[in-house]
């Protein structure tokens, strides 16, 4: 056989084994979602509350509304109300005028919220691109791990940042997660769920948030063994209150 048979041989091998490599994240993630009933999300009202504040949640047919809203010390109510067309700031019921560093930050962090909640339903989204990175055993568990970046092009202000997904191979549970941001300084966070529980069939989860004890002392793609072999420190616990969801009608 001629070396320009052979060559082509391989590149057939090889783009089969990466079609097929890249499908298997795909089935990953739909098990995962389907697993946690969090693509009834699409067309549904929720909310809960984290820390200070309460936020309600609305999706219906590609139209959002998510409110943050809490009250000041002297009983002021404040809200932020993010839909398609932006987010918008209200004090005691009266819209007030931002700038738009102001405006930027807040919406930031009334999504920032809602993704983290709503996990992994956005990694779905046409902006992601997912990485296998193949298994990986935790604290005695076998789990898929998936490597997530964003194109640049509606990956929103924090497209350069990265994050790892644990997905345990046997029932597809999210157990842990981890992301490196360039935000400020920058750095890394992994996050380990507890107090697992189901609203309305919906998977709903708690999180250790976990920071490394020394800055730069070890590969963000290698955080999982870091974790195991005690080199994080717990920073905080990401805690979801009073969740209620109920469904739209399609």
């Amino acid at each position: 056989m001629s070396y320009k048979f052979y060559s082509l041989l391989i590149l057939t091998i090889l783009f089969v084994f990466t079609f097929n490599w890249s499908i298997g994240q795909v089935d990953i993630l739909d098990n995962a979602i389907k697993a946690s009933g969090l693509e009834k999300l699409k067309n549904a009202e929720a909310s809960f509350d984290f820390r200070e504040y309460h936020y309600n949640y609305k999706r219906d047919k590609g139209r959002f509304e998510y409110i943050r809203s809490w009250k000041k010390t002297d009983g002021t109510k404040i809200r932020d109300v993010y839909t398609n067309n932006g987010l918008e700031r209200y004090v005691a019921d009266t819209l007030v005028e931002l700038t738009g560093k102001r405006r930027k930050a807040y919406t930031n962090s009334v999504n920032s919220v809602v993704y983290f909640a709503f996990l992994p339903l956005w990694l779905k989204d046409p902006a992601v691109m997912l990485h296998s990175m193949g298994t990986t055993v935790i604290k005695g568990k076998e789990y898929y791990k998936i490597r997530v970046t964003f194109k640049e092009e509606g990956g929103g202000d924090d497209f350069e940042d990265v994050f790892l997904y644990w997905f345990d191979v046997d029932d597809y549970s999210m157990d842990y997660l981890a992301y490196k941001y360039k935000t400020g300084k920058g750095g890394m966070r992994f996050r380990e769920a507890y107090n697992v529980r189901k609203a309305n069939g919906v998977t709903i989860q708690d999180y250790r948030n976990f920071k490394p004890k020394i800055r730069d002392s070890f590969s963000f793609n290698h955080i999982e063994k870091a974790f195991a072999q005690g080199h994080l420190e717990i920073l905080s616990e990401i805690e979801l209150k009073n969740v209620k969801i109920g469904f739209l009608n399609k």
